[in-house]
């Protein structure tokens, strides 16, 4: 059944991160509640079982009220290993063993720490917030620790990264491809490639990433300035041809719109 909740979870946030459309603009995270402090202790005892006071839940150490959800995260629910705790990484690992439903985001990758920050965003849209949760990320008095503060960084920077990675797509639209053993590989560009519609076709190239072993297939526009250069610049009307990333798909026109690689 873990398995199965661990899944859900990770299609549900990568749902809310693309519905949200990363925008670094909102990078920092929902205001902290204010109200109450809670220990790890007293949080331990919200956990919606017959008896005990209410249904909690904790995200990088804001408490929420997650009672109007008490079919996933009540005792039984798919979620239920999250109530009652800060279990942070969770949410990013989609581990719902003992090991995983920890508040330790360390070494998290950033794509992971997005996750984080989608749902927190979620919980302080759905759900009211409580407080805050005294241990990693706050402490006694309330006050952001250093911990919370990485967190917070580590966020920043996956959403500059997310960002420029946005701006190389829309510079450089992946390849449509196929491959079959008879005919060998086949890459393409049209004006959708990539999912990304634009109002020129490319042509395609390898990319080589700076520090990355390997190459992708990108397509690449053949007129007008290159990337980022004004329109009225003296330009050699090659679009982004003479891009130094760039390499020619050996036996491949330099101006076919396709490439057939022969096995």
């Amino acid at each position: 059944m873990w398995r199965g909740a661990a899944a859900a979870l990770l299609c549900l946030g990568a749902a809310c991160l693309l519905g949200r459309g990363f925008d670094p603009r909102a990078w920092l995270l929902p205001p902290p509640p204010r109200g109450r402090l809670l220990s790890v202790a007293e949080l331990a005892r919200y956990r919606g079982a017959a008896g005990e006071p209410g249904l909690y839940l904790a995200v990088l150490g804001r408490v929420f009220d997650v009672e109007r959800g008490r079919r996933h995260y009540g005792p039984g629910g798919a979620y239920s290993g999250l109530a009652g705790r800060d279990a942070t990484r969770a949410f990013a690992t989609g581990d719902f063993t003992p090991a995983g439903l920890v508040d330790d985001v360390s070494a998290l990758s950033p794509g992971e720490m997005l996750a984080i920050q989608s749902w927190l965003s979620f919980y302080s849209d759905s759900y009211n917030p409580v407080g805050k949760l005294v241990g990693r990320f706050y402490d006694e008095d309330g006050a952001p620790t250093e911990a919370l503060r990485q967190a917070e960084a580590a966020i920043e920077e996956a959403l500059k990264f997310q960002a420029e990675s946005e701006q190389r797509k829309q510079q450089f639209p992946p390849c449509n491809s196929e491959w079959n053993s008879a005919k060998g590989s086949r890459f393409w560009c049209s004006r959708q490639s990539g999912g990304v519609k634009r109002d020129w076709t490319g042509v395609p190239r390898k990319l080589y990433q700076p520090g990355s072993r390997g190459s992708h297939c990108v397509c690449v526009r053949t007129t007008g300035p290159p990337w980022g250069w004004p329109a009225s610049s003296e330009h050699s009307d090659r679009g982004d041809l003479d891009n130094p990333h760039l390499e020619e798909y050996e036996g491949c026109h330099p101006l076919a719109e396709q490439c057939v690689l022969k096995v």
